[in-house]
């Protein structure tokens, strides 16, 4: 992917295995994974290229301590998401409090992670999201709500330069660049890295109805995936038809059988782009 002109590499480790990995065991885990990154990176060349971290518990202290822990293994960054244990506690003073409070203890800059079907509904709107902007240590924020009125109307308020407004789904990605965002962090890039990169070169040279024709099928794609099994709908394809990882994901998150990806229907539309990727 760093090859690809990928400006940076997030590692998904909340949202999907936050509660996988709560012991202080999964702790060095992380950080392993994390050095692991940086190093394979830096020792091919790609010292540019950043390392997000995940880094988002249900306490604020373990989100300080995670923070910590991805500065100190290579990452440049961390991607919180609000904790969803006790939603009812969880006002818009409390998000506020517990992002500023993770922000002023983080050692790199902080990224805002809203997604609201793994924070239990709780979808920060752009008033909140606006004042966590103005802390100096957080950055930037992934909008996997796929609010493009919410991302247009962040973009508006604050330069890239100050506020990094990323897509948190390939669906966005075009309508996000042409609303000002500053590109997309989106789980479909681990399968077509390469259509990513172009549909973002199209736009960038002014084919805005080429992009358009690309957004609409990876936009399908997008959709695709999810129903084929999210992040083991992921694992399973790449696996499959890129020759590395594997499909296993951890409890209770329920592993896709990879030999049996054609009986999905929505295989068919990720196949068709798999080709298209390989003879880029």
């Amino acid at each position: 992917m760093a090859k690809l002109s990928i400006c940076g590499l997030y590692f998904s480790l909340e949202a999907d295995i936050v509660l996988i990995l709560e012991n202080p065991r999964s702790h060095e885990e992380r950080k392993a994974a994390i050095r692991l990154t940086r190093k394979t990176l830096d020792e091919n060349g790609f010292q540019n290229v950043l390392v997000i971290a995940g880094t988002g518990a249900q306490s604020t202290r373990e989100t300080k301590k995670l923070s910590i822990d991805a500065k100190d293994a290579g990452a440049s960054h961390v991607l919180v998401l609000t904790p969803s244990t006790w939603v009812p506690q969880m006002t818009v003073e409390n998000i506020i409090r517990f992002h500023r409070e993770v922000a002023d203890a983080s050692p790199i800059p902080v990224l805002i992670y809203n997604f609201p079907v793994v924070t239990a509904g709780q979808d920060l709107d752009s008033d909140t999201i606006g004042t966590l902007a103005e802390h100096p240590n957080i950055v930037g924020t992934k909008l996997s709500c796929g609010n493009i009125g919410k991302l247009h109307r962040l973009t508006t308020r604050f330069p890239k330069t100050e506020f990094a407004v990323f897509a948190g789904r390939t669906d966005l990605l075009t309508q996000g660049l042409i609303s000002g965002s500053a590109g997309s962090i989106a789980a479909l890039v681990n399968i077509l890295p390469k259509l990513h990169t172009k549909l973002y070169k199209l736009y960038q040279d002014g084919n805005l109805e080429e992009a358009i024709e690309l957004q609409g099928k990876l936009g399908h794609a997008d959709w695709a995936i999810g129903r084929i099994g999210g992040i083991g709908g992921v694992k399973a394809v790449v696996s499959k038809n890129f020759g590395y990882g594997s499909p296993y994901v951890r409890g209770p998150l329920k592993a896709v059988d990879s030999e049996r990806l054609r009986e999905n229907k929505h295989y068919a539309i990720i196949e068709e782009l798999i080709a298209v990727e390989k003879a880029l």
